[in-house]
């Protein structure tokens, strides 16, 4: 039972962006390419994305007996830099309406993503897997956010 609020613990913040209103409005008046996913794409593949980050991070802590002071300060600040820039999409996309700024959150959690996908390997590389998903969905939200941020520069 310890374990399993454990992992709800480390899984839950993942989500705290959700509660940000999407603005459905300023995302129907946006010129959209045409490669953009229907809207149910983004909460379903965010939401597996979150759960195999939550593992990831369960196993790395797992490792360390779940001891937050012996992990690596290289790994909880690669991980707390990504999880605040991750974080930081929905508001400033949607409550600043700015593509630009959601083009600069996408790329900053891509990038932090792949500082991230280094620094879980160097602990623990079988917990990479969990993050492969993650890599592949910050790089299609950065394309989709830059195609979106051109296409409605004014």
């Amino acid at each position: 039972m310890k374990k399993l609020f454990i992992f709800i613990l480390i899984l839950l913040p993942w989500f705290l962006s959700s509660l940000v209103p999407v603005d459905k409005e300023f995302y129907n008046s946006l010129v959209l390419p045409f490669f953009t996913p229907p809207s149910i794409f983004f909460g379903i593949a965010w939401s597996i994305t979150y759960f195999l980050i939550a593992i990831s991070i369960y196993s790395i802590f797992k490792t360390y007996n779940f001891k937050i002071k012996d992990i690596p300060n290289s790994y909880t600040r690669i991980l707390l830099i990504n999880y605040i820039a991750n974080q930081s999409f929905q508001p400033v996309f949607f409550l600043l309406k700015s593509p630009f700024l959601g083009f600069v959150s996408s790329i900053a959690t891509f990038i932090t993503t792949l500082y991230l996908y280094e620094e879980t390997s160097n602990i623990k590389e079988k917990s990479t897997k969990y993050l492969n998903m993650y890599v592949l969905l910050s790089l299609f939200a950065t394309v989709l956010s830059v195609t979106i941020y051109i296409l409605n520069a004014r």
